[in-house]
This record gives C-alpha cells, structure tokens and sequence, in this order.
C-alpha cells in the first residue's frame, strides 16, 4: 500500500465529510477523482477519530472545569454535540432529517426517493432532527453523571465505531439514488475487501482503547484513576474503590451489541423501503447507531 496515496485518500475523506479545511495547494496535491473518492470509504472511520477526539476532549475538559454540581454533564453534552456539529457542518443530521422526510411521507418507493432529494427539511426531519439532539444530548448527560471520562470515552468510541458500520450498507445493498447527480455515487457503488478491512484496522484501536482493563491488568494506573475517582473524591481512596467495574466488559460489548442491532434495521429498513440506500441514508444510520451505543452503554452500566 502506497503511504502517500493512502494519506490523499484520507484528506479527500475529510474535504468531503467534515468542515475542516482542506484547500490551496493541499487540496490540489490530493486531487479529486470518482475512483479516489470510492477509495476514502477506507478512512471513514477516521473521521470518527478526528472528529470524535475533539468533541471527547472538550466533554472531559468542561465537566472538569465546570463547577462541580449536577448540571455540568449536561452543559458538557450540549457543547460537545454543538462542536461535532460544527466540525462536521451537520452532514449526517442533514441526512437522517432527508431520510426521515422520505420515509416518513410517503409508503411509494419512487416518491419517498423525490422527497429526500428535497433539500428542504419538512416535518418528519424536523422532528428527527429534534429527538435525535435530545437523545444525544440526554444519554451523553446521563453516562457524564457517572463519569465523565466514562462519556468521553463512550463519546471517541461511538464516533469511530458508527462511521465504520455504514460500509456495511454500502457492501450490501445496491445504491437507488438518482446516479447522475449523487456526490455518494462513486463511494457507495462498492466498496473493496482491502478498503474494509482498513476500515477495521482504523476501529480496532479505538475498540481495545474501550476494552483496556483487560490488558491494561490490575487497576493501579493514572487512567484508571479518571476513569473511577469522582471530582471530590477523597485521594486516600481504597484499593478496593479503585478496583475496574465489574461489569466493564459486559457494558462495552452490550453497548457495541445495540450499535450492530441498529445497523441491521436500518439495513433491513432500507431494503424493504428504498430495495437499497442512497447517500442520505449511509448519514441516517450513522446517526441512528451512534445514539444506540449511548443507549446500550447507558443501560449495561452499574457503576
């Protein structure tokens, strides 16, 4: 593999989904092709640890700085969620609120397709828009009141992870959009058996990062520290509070459970609906499969 065209592939992947810029002179190096831009379907796990880093941080950062009183979770959540937005220019809410608009008004393939080419947002995107935000904005308050490194984790974890599972729709189902005029065209006709499995090398960190306690050993490192120690808590704290949860292992793999379980009903959803997917579709299930991790990890914890 050629480190340098990898690295291209990896700036067009960010020029096209995030707001980060990439213009000038670097933009010309990377150059733009439709083969190029299918080939960055490789590094779209990568924009979940540049955008899911940043959020994660500012979400630790604010509850740490924050007084220490039972609303910094959820001011930390609300910031955090508006600097993803901000960092990503809404592209996958712009494209779970299409979708929404789509499906929700009408049962006619043909005309549901008509609709999520609307770039207006209707009622059901609006909606969509609105209970997604909330649920994100909820569960990331919720796993903060536990820990906040806890959320922040969860935060980079769910980033990488729900930008990895769409390739799974794009390998599966057959692209319905209107093909002359898609921007997802050349990504979502196929992706390749070596793109995917880079895919997987890119959300294989992120995924021992969450598993750490079981090869990070006995509980007596700085991480594991933030991890279980409260703001306040005492610094004598006994080895018996700095033992790693119980369930730790059951929380993060329930939690990547409820991910898959999203995946496969936004594929089955698509299928029977759309009898494929268009690039909206790939921005609603990362949507959708984000907010499920929350939930799933949210539900296993008894810390």
């Amino acid at each position: 593999m050629n480190p340098l065209r990898s690295l291209r592939h990896l700036l067009l992947a960010v020029q096209f989904f995030t707001r980060i810029p990439v213009t000038g002179r670097l933009a010309d190096w990377v150059g733009y092709s439709p083969a190029m831009l299918r080939a960055s379907a490789a590094h779209f796990p990568a924009i979940g640890w540049i955008i899911g880093g940043p959020v994660a941080l500012c979400y630790v950062a604010l509850c740490r700085g924050l007084p220490a009183q039972s609303a910094a979770p959820w001011v930390a959540a609300v910031f955090s969620t508006l600097l993803g937005v901000m960092l990503t220019g809404a592209f996958h809410e712009d494209g779970l609120a299409d979708v929404a608009d789509g499906l929700g008004g009408s049962l006619n393939r043909e005309r549901a397709l008509d609709i999520m080419k609307d770039s207006r947002v209707g009622a059901y995107g609006a909606l969509a828009l609105a209970m997604v935000l909330l649920c994100k904005v909820a569960l990331l308050a919720l796993l903060g009141q536990v820990s906040p490194v806890l959320a922040g984790l969860a935060l980079l974890v769910a980033h990488v992870s729900s930008r990895t599972v769409p390739l799974f729709i794009i390998r599966t189902l057959p692209h319905v959009g209107d093909t002359a005029q898609s921007k997802s065209k050349p990504l979502a006709d196929q992706v390749s058996g070596a793109a995917l499995a880079v895919a997987l090398l890119w959300w294989l960190p992120v995924l021992a990062l969450a598993l750490a306690p079981l090869w990070l050993g006995p509980p007596q490192t700085l991480l594991h520290a933030l991890v279980t120690v409260t703001p306040g808590a005492a610094a004598t704290a006994s080895a018996a509070a700095l033992a790693w949860p119980a369930n730790w292992l059951p929380a993060w793999l329930f939690a990547l459970l409820t991910l898959l379980l999203a995946l496969v009903w936004m594929g089955r959803l698509f299928a029977q609906r759309l009898q494929g997917f268009t690039g909206d579709c790939l921005g609603a299930t990362q949507q959708v499969c984000e907010i499920a991790f929350y939930l799933g990890l949210a539900l296993a914890w008894r810390g």
